[in-house]
């Protein structure tokens, strides 16, 4: 009896000490899965440049920022792939988050930034949280009376440490702010940081390495974000210029920003008086009935020269705007 005992104790002793069988063992999550959650990030960067904010794009972020979440939960990582997580899931919510300000489904892009903004602080990640402040900016310029807080999110964005460390996220958040500047009338510091704006991208490296979400921020970008500072300080032929530089630098793939600062070049021209040249170039841009869809603030920029449009003397071409634009919004006259 007591032999039997020994026995059983001695082999529940071994048992206990050997490593849990291989149908129970989690999974090991590495740098493939972050690798291939990469690869997914780029691709929804890529559908907003050419397509704008919907809510198939904010919906599928959600569902990566959730699939990244769940690869810790049922697999084992190394700190260093879990920080990886985590950043990536900051990222996909944060391109929720500008998917749902640029169709400006604000209630529910104030959630994705608080999510985001928790989520990029466990990553300890400084580039996510620079774009989210800079997303927080914009948000914030949405709201009536929303001119303080956008102004405290473009600086928190400025001070951020990827700005000391890398010369283009000081260009960009520099040229955000002189934006929330601008729209509070404030035109000589507006003027000032744009300057700085400029000045710190031509000490930028373009060639390194970067995320995928801030390769949009080139000289192109740089002249149109220029555009709509001058015009919000109402220097519309300076802005005309600008949008004319924008576009001519703008590459292909950046199809939503060409549709979007080509009205803005239309509009700089209308309010200077052309009207035959500012319909002309807004034509170029319109969308037929069966093509690509209106969407996000593209869309509130052709209602907003539209309404310009109404209120002046009707040249062929603004005869011609009427029409294609009413038969493409599917409205009454």
């Amino acid at each position: 009896m007591k032999r039997r005992t020994f026995t059983t104790a001695t082999a529940s002793l071994t048992a206990a000490m050997l490593p849990a069988p291989m149908a129970v063992a989690r999974p090991r999550v590495g740098m493939r899965d972050v690798r291939e959650l990469e690869a997914a990030f780029g691709q929804l960067v890529a559908a907003d440049n050419s397509h704008g904010g919907t809510i198939k794009l904010e919906t599928r972020a959600l569902a990566f920022a959730q699939h990244a979440l769940e690869r810790q939960t049922v697999g084992s990582a190394t700190d260093r792939v879990r920080s990886h997580l985590y950043r990536l899931a900051a990222a996909f919510t944060g391109t929720a988050l500008w998917a749902a300000v640029d169709d400006r489904r604000l209630d529910r892009a104030q959630r994705h930034l608080e999510r985001a903004l928790t989520l990029a602080g466990l990553s300890g990640n400084e580039d996510v949280k620079l774009r989210l402040w800079s997303h927080a900016s914009l948000l914030a310029t949405q709201r009536p009376g929303g001119a303080s807080e956008a102004s405290a999110a473009a600086q928190v964005a400025r001070s951020s440490p990827a700005c000391r460390r890398d010369p283009l996220y000081a260009s960009l958040a520099a040229a955000r702010l002189a934006g929330v500047h601008s729209q509070s009338g404030e035109e000589r510091i507006a003027l000032r940081t744009l300057d700085q704006a400029r000045a710190a991208f031509d000490r930028a490296d373009l060639d390194l390495p970067r995320p995928a979400w801030i390769a949009f921020f080139d000289e192109a970008e740089l002249h149109g974000l220029s555009g709509l500072i001058t015009t919000e300080v109402g220097r519309h032929s300076e802005a005309e210029a600008q949008f004319h530089r924008a576009l001519a630098r703008l590459r292909p793939q950046y199809r939503r920003n060409r549709t979007y600062y080509t009205v803005h070049l239309a509009l700089a021209q209308i309010r200077q008086g052309a009207v035959d040249q500012a319909c002309a170039t807004a034509l170029t841009v319109l969308p037929d009935r069966d093509g690509d869809s209106l969407t996000g603030r593209t869309d509130r920029l052709f209602a907003r020269f539209d309404r310009i449009v109404e209120t002046k003397r009707r040249p062929t071409s603004a005869a011609e705007w009427t029409e294609r634009y009413t038969e493409r919004v599917g409205r009454r006259t």
